[in-house]
Formats: structure tokens, sequence, C-alpha cells
């Protein structure tokens, strides 16, 4: 079907304006972290203060919260997504007694919201020691990201090329080969999506860490932001630009992983 000049200089209209729309919020917040943060500023320098960012790093200690964000967020995206890898090809290349069952005892843990559950789950985690850690903070974004990522990658299993599995089989390779070198390769985009995704929520939990450090010695990026907040309620300027440093390593890694994460998202578009 042919399209005419008139339908697609107003497809290209309507894209646009929804795009303004969409960066207008960051434009607002990038304008504000350059702006000046005085009077004195504004007539002392130039019309882009880069000087902002380090202020906000050094002021907000964001240094450290990054650090903390970091350790949390390996923890969680390295087990999620192997465990959901295996998980998945269970689900999706096999079917075994009570397998629909079993999945849906996963599903769970996407449709439960961690409001729900973070108050007993913190005293569950107090009697074994570990609040205050590490792990406790990483193992329960381990156990919400690794419902959903058993989710995705199950419809990725479920859709993958038989063929290719029956030849690596007649060629003698066992589950873990099939999985490993033959199915994850070619499963790229997803596992980039799922990585990518897991990424992106870990490291802008709130609540977890929130209740998962009461001491206060682990705070993450967002809750370093919050506090830098309360620091520097009328100063706007340095406030923005920690919102800027806490968003800037999500934006990074989208831009490296982002013709991965598209094709994904869409190869998982067909198969749902």
């Amino acid at each position: 079907m042919r399209v005419s000049s008139a339908e697609r200089a107003t497809n290209y209209a309507i894209l646009i304006l929804f795009a303004l729309f969409a960066l207008a919020p960051i434009a607002t917040i990038l304008a504000t972290a350059l702006g000046p943060e005085t009077p004195a500023d504004a007539a002392a320098g130039g019309p882009v203060h880069w000087e902002n960012f380090a202020r906000a790093w050094d002021q907000g200690r964001f240094g450290d919260y990054m650090t903390n964000s970091v350790v949390v967020a390996a923890i969680v995206v390295s087990l999620a997504t192997v465990l959901s890898i295996m998980a998945g090809y269970a689900f999706g290349a096999f079917e075994f007694r009570g397998s629909q069952a079993l999945f849906y005892l996963f599903l769970i843990g996407i449709m439960v919201p961690a409001e729900a559950i973070v108050v007993p789950l913190f005293f569950d985690l107090q009697i074994l020691g570990l609040t205050n850690t590490y792990w406790a903070i990483a193992l329960p974004q381990v156990a919400q990201s690794v419902a959903f990522g058993t989710f995705w990658m199950r419809a990725y299993f479920r859709g993958a090329n038989r063929s290719i599995i029956e030849a690596a089989r007649l060629d003698g390779a066992g589950h873990h080969r099939v999985l490993w070198q033959v199915l994850v390769p070619v499963a790229r985009p997803a596992v980039v999506t799922l990585v990518l995704l897991t990424f992106m929520w870990t490291w802008n939990e709130f609540l977890i860490p929130l209740v998962m450090s009461p001491n206060a010695q682990l705070r993450t990026a967002p809750l370093g932001l919050a506090l830098f907040q309360g620091q520097y309620v009328q100063g706007t300027t340095l406030l923005a630009a920690g919102a800027v440093l806490v968003a800037l390593p999500v934006v990074i890694l989208y831009l490296f992983l982002q013709r991965h994460f598209i094709q994904g998202m869409l190869e998982g578009a067909v198969r749902e």
C-alpha cells in the first residue's frame, strides 16, 4: 500500500510532537544543571557551568553511592541473567509434569509488588544476619528479576528453531552445550534486552535499599539523590546536576546496547 506524501508528513509531524513532549523535561533538567547556581556565578561565568556536576559529585558524596549501586547492579544482573536463561530454557524447551503450575508460581513474582513483602522479608534477612549487607539489597531484586526474566526467556526459547536443537543433539551435545553454545549466542538480542531492563530496574530501585540497610551505610544512588534533595531544597541547580549524574549510567548503557535492545523488543513482540 502506497502512503501519500500528506500522510507521511502528518505521521512525521505527530512523531516529532510526541518526541518534543518526551524530551522537554530532559532538556529542562539539563538546562537547569548547566545554569548558574548563584547570581554571582551568572555574573562571573559563561552560559554553561560544567562545574556544577563536580560540585554535586563532591557535596553529595555520589562517588560512594555510585559504587554501592554498581556492586548491587553487578550482583543482580549477573545472577538474574544466568538463572533466567536456565529457567527459561527449562520451561520453553521442555514439557514436564507440573511445568505449567511451576511457571505460574514464577509469575507471582511479577504480580506481587515489593511493598507487600518488604517488611516480613526484612525480618527474615535480619534473622539470617544479612541486613546492612549487599546481599540483603541484591537478593530480593534477583528474585524479582528472575520472575520477569523467566517469562521473557521462556517466550524466546519456545519460538526457537527446533531444527537447530535437534541437529546439536544428533551431534552428541548435551543440554548444557545446547543452551550455552547453541541457543544463547542466537538469543543475544533477547539476553541484551533482559540485561538492560534488569540493570535499569536495579539501578532505580529505592524501597529495597532503603529498608534493607537501616544504618544507611549502603545507600545507593537514588537514596543518595533523595538525601541530597533534603540538603539542597533551594539549590535546584545542584539537585538537577545530581539527577543527571544518577541517570547517566543507564543512558550510557542504553546507547551502547540500543541496537540489540530494539531488536530484542521487536522479536519479543512478534513472538508474543
